[in-house]
Formats: structure tokens, sequence, C-alpha cells
């Protein structure tokens, strides 16, 4: 069995590993890349395999940088399954086809205000060919051994990142060996979601390392976020959250809801100007048995909140000058509608913007994070004049001490571990603890290197 690692080196985005036996190949992830141009280029170039050669996709979780190529993937000729979880199929449903509709709105917004260097632009999928790889989905049970094709046995296990996200341990009979896909792994402590299940065995580990090279501190997010918004209120200004539709968002809510119920902060209105997080966050009631929140509290929380659902409610929501909170996708300010609400309260000193989890390099998140004294959004720069806030202590990935501590509740002995899904130095750094602490032989793979993971006298080679 070969590992070949497709996308998620060197960046946070793009999660792509080829598994390939002697007749099949299997992918694990499919995701697109987000951030700095140079990595969304890699959205267009040809796929580094030929798709109609995959014969089956598997799916740590939902989000975009995990699922998001798989309308592209299908349209280029992938004709197999792809599997996931229950939720995780639910919110793909939700997911990709709005990925599929942003983007052919961007292309005809770009087209209209004349500020794409290209004469039409082009969306790289339609919402049209996100509904065809839909088609291609089976959805499984935590801990239900399946065959995605002949000769690879796979599972699932709870990964406590967001609702569905999992690990995906894959077993070779051919070369009797398992390899285990960290995916995105979750909080110990985590507001709403269940820590992550513990790893029992794998011969080689892929491990994610978003933060591999920091803690997310110890203040409390509830009083931090009570704070800015009871002071932006204050001076009759506005907060909004720019939120990844699937997880946060949906804590955000909690956490706002909650607050307010305890008086902590004054009795605002809360908008989720999100039709993708409304929808996430009713699939997210819907599974209330796989987090901590029982149907009461999901339902207190839907009640408490008014969904901004069609365009026409968007555009008067920008309009709004009294204190609110805003909820908006998406989480990095990449796209969506927050970018016309930051275009509205960004000049604002009054305004207080609160980011909630990472922002990778090249986001619009990153540069506001980052002390930016404009951005550019939709061709045109914007002051920045309201108040920035970073609150990664809301992320939901484990930071680096958390992510150690789930692989010392196991019994994991790796003969090999490869560290992924990073920036160069925070893989490098979560190499270098992974070995220190356990005495593991750690890796930082490269862009489409390749590696043996049959065995030898030597092990893993």
């Amino acid at each position: 069995m070969k590992l070949r690692f497709l996308g998620g080196t060197g960046t946070v985005t793009g999660s792509r590993y080829l598994l390939s036996g002697d007749k099949h190949r299997v992918l694990v992830d499919c995701g697109m890349y987000q951030g700095v141009k140079t990595l969304r280029k890699r959205n267009w170039a040809a796929f580094p395999v030929d798709p109609s050669t995959i014969d089956a996709v598997v799916l740590t979780h939902a989000h975009i940088d995990h699922s998001g190529y798989l309308p592209a993937l299908v349209k280029n000729g992938f004709k197999g399954k792809v599997y996931c979880t229950q939720a995780t199929h639910e919110l793909c449903k939700v997911l990709l086809p709005d990925a599929g509709f942003l983007q052919e709105e961007d292309a005809k917004y770009a087209f209209r205000k004349k500020f794409s260097k290209h004469e039409k632009p082009e969306p790289l999928f339609t919402e049209k060919d996100a509904w065809e790889a839909l088609k291609h989905f089976e959805s499984l049970h935590y801990h239900e051994a399946f065959e995605p094709v002949k000769g690879f046995r796979v599972t699932f296990t709870p990964a406590g990142h967001i609702l569905g996200s999992s690990c995906v341990h894959v077993h070779h009979q051919g070369s009797d060996r398992t390899v285990v896909f960290s995916g995105d792994v979750g909080r110990q402590n985590d507001i709403i979601m269940r820590p992550p299940e513990p790893l029992q065995k794998a011969d080689v580990l892929v491990c994610e390392s978003t933060y591999g090279d920091r803690a997310h501190g110890e203040s409390d997010p509830e009083a931090v976020l009570a704070e800015i918004i009871t002071k932006t209120a204050g001076r009759g200004g506005i907060v909004l959250l720019p939120a990844f539709a699937v997880g946060r968002a949906q804590m955000l809510l909690y956490v706002i809801h909650k607050i307010m119920g305890d008086g902590k902060i004054p009795k605002l209105p809360v908008f989720l100007n999100s039709p993708m997080a409304i929808k996430a966050t009713e699939i997210f009631c819907k599974h209330h048995k796989e987090h901590k929140l029982n149907a009461a509290q999901c339902e207190l929380m839907d009640e408490k909140t008014e969904f901004v659902r069609t365009v026409e409610e968007s555009i008067e929501l920008d309009a709004v000058r009294y204190p609110c909170v805003i909820i908006s996708a998406s989480g990095m300010a990449s796209g969506g509608r927050v970018l016309h609400h930051l275009k509205t309260l960004l000049p604002n000193p009054r305004n207080s913007i609160v980011f909630a989890g990472f922002q990778a390099p090249g986001t619009r998140g990153d540069a506001l994070v980052n002390g930016a004294e404009s951005v550019k959004i939709h061709g045109e720069y914007w002051p920045v004049k309201a108040e920035i806030h970073n609150m990664d202590s809301l992320s939901a990935h484990g930071d680096y001490n958390e992510i150690l501590a789930w692989l010392e509740q196991g019994s994991l002995r790796p003969e090999k571990v490869y560290v992924t899904h990073g920036e160069m130095v925070a893989s490098d750094v979560m190499r270098k603890r992974i070995h220190e602490k356990f005495g593991w032989d750690a890796e930082v793979p490269e862009l489409f290197e390749e590696v043996n993971l049959g065995s030898d006298e030597n092990g893993v080679r």
C-alpha cells in the first residue's frame, strides 16, 4: 500500500490523501484550497491524478477544505462512491450546493463590476455540479466497518471537531497495515462538542497540526465575548462575527444566548445571516445526541435567533444601525454575505468584528486580525476603523497540548507519523513535540510525496 500526499501539506487547506493498493485507489478527503492566491490557483490546476482512476473517496468531515473539491472531481471523471458519516452527508447536502451557488454568484458579480481579469469569469463548479456529486454519497454509522473497494476495510471514529467529523481508519488486507487519518481533531473541553475518541491502533498515523505551534490560552471565552458585546452596544455599535457555517455558527449562537440569559450582556437582536448556517443549525439540532446540547437547549437557541434567509432580508439587515449581533459566513471572510456587512461596518469605529477560529494566511480574516489598515472587497479597498478581535479560544481545533493529550489517551504505538494540515512552522513544531513526548518517528511530508506503507524488516518504508 502506498500513500501520496496530494494536498494538506504546508498549509491548513486542500486536504487530499491518496491510498493505492495493487488494483485500487482510495482518496481520503477531497478539499478545496483556500487562503493566498498561490494556493487558490491549485483548485484550477488539473487534479494530480486522473479522477477516473480513483475508485472511492472517504471523507473525514464536511468542511470545504476537506470536501469542497468533490463536485469538480466528479465533473472531471470520478465515478466511484463517496463514503462518510451520516451527519457529514447531511451537511455536505448544504455546503456543496451552496459553495457552487456562491461561486456562480461571485462570477456574475465580478462580470458585472468588471473587477476580474477574465473577460467572462467562470466558477470552478456550479450548484448543479454539486448536486451531481451528491448522488455518489453513501453514509455510515461510527464504528461500522465497510469496504469502499476490495481489500480496504474502513471505519469511522468520532473526532470531536464538528458534527459528523471522524478519524478514518483504513486497514489494507494485502499488506496487513492500518493507517489512521486524524482529520481535524476537536478540543478536549469544547463548549458544545464531545472530545475526540482515543485511538487504539495504527501502524501509520496522519495527524493534523493546525495549532501545532501554539496553545489557545486560558481566557474564558464567555467573559471575553460578553465584554466585547457590552462595550460595543454601549457605544451604539454592531458586533459582527464571521463564522464557519458548520460548527462555529452554532457554538456562537449557544454562547451568546447563554450569556444574554445570564444577564451578562444586554438583550439585543441576534441575527444569523447565512442560509447555509441556518440549515446547518437545523441539522445540528436534529443530531443533538452527537454533541453536548440537549433538545431543549437547541430549541431555545432556534427560537431566540432571527434567521435571515433571503437576499432582500440580507440587504435590509445591512442597513441596520442599532446595536445588535450579526453572525454571518464565511469564517475567514473569504466570501458570502459577510463581505457586504464588512463593507458597511469596517469604516465605523463604534463597531466590532470578532473572529472565532483559525485564519488561514492570505484570507481577509488573516489580514484583519494582523492589523490591516484596509482590506480589498469586491475590487475596492475599505478602511478598517472598527475594533478587530480574534478569539482563537473559540476554535474547533485542538491545540498542540490537546492533541498530545488525545494521542496519549489510547494505546497507540505507530511506526510512523506524518504531520499534515498545518502551516510549515506549525507542522514542524508538532513533529518535534510528538517525537519528544512519545519517541515516535514523525515526519512532515512534502506536496505530492509518495511513501510505501508496506512492511519490511525496518517497518514502514
